[in-house]
């Protein structure tokens, strides 16, 4: 029975997304091990892989800070395993802090971070013009899994605790509302302010 069926062989995944916009682009359909090996690889299709899987591939490239490169990651990439543990073990951190299953705090935490809009820029004769445009719910989710590893990538950057404890430490600040100590929340915010003065 596919309802039988528990992420790492411990939590549900019968979850219900708060967020309307969000809720054909945050995929919880019950896996054992979230790995779907390439399956969703065609363009748009990653709105149907599962949501804790693209965490997961996220951690592999976390990506740089800045354009100058400032942080890099490239170590990361490829090691599937090891992403996999970083998320089990933050994931285990987050139940013990919460009491509640870390899927579902992983989720609203997605929902807290994911902007409703931003800025871009065009020309226009010979300025470049800043317009507030409203952000996909595709772009939503993939950014606010971004700026969510980023962060905790950033904050594992020579700390002793490791870069599990800092993901769930990002996770349930985002998931809390606490601006404060979650990157991804102050990113949020930062961008919105820009883009609520360039309306």
């Amino acid at each position: 029975m596919a309802g039988d069926i528990k992420i790492f062989g411990r939590w549900d995944t019968n979850i219900e997304v708060n967020d309307p916009g969000l809720k054909r682009y945050i995929a919880l359909t019950p896996f054992l091990v979230p790995k779907s090996r390439g399956r969703y690889r065609a363009p748009f299709h990653k709105s149907k892989m599962h949501i804790v899987e693209r965490l997961i591939a996220k951690i592999m490239v976390p990506g740089h800070r800045g354009r100058k490169h400032l942080l890099t990651s490239e170590h990361c990439c490829g090691q599937w395993y090891k992403a996999y543990k970083i998320v089990k073990e933050a994931f285990e951190t987050i139940e013990k802090v919460t009491k509640k299953n870390p899927i579902e705090v992983f989720v609203r935490a997605l929902e807290n971070a994911a902007l409703r809009e931003e800025l871009t820029s065009f020309q226009v004769g010979g300025i470049i013009v800043r317009k507030a445009v409203i952000t996909s719910p595709q772009r939503r989710i993939d950014v606010a899994l971004r700026l969510m590893v980023q962060g905790a990538y950033q904050k594992a950057h020579r700390n002793p605790k490791g870069f599990a404890a800092c993901l769930a430490e990002e996770i349930l600040a985002a998931y809390q509302g606490n601006s404060q100590n979650s990157y991804a929340l102050r990113e949020k915010e930062r961008i919105e302010r820009e883009a609520a003065g360039a309306r």
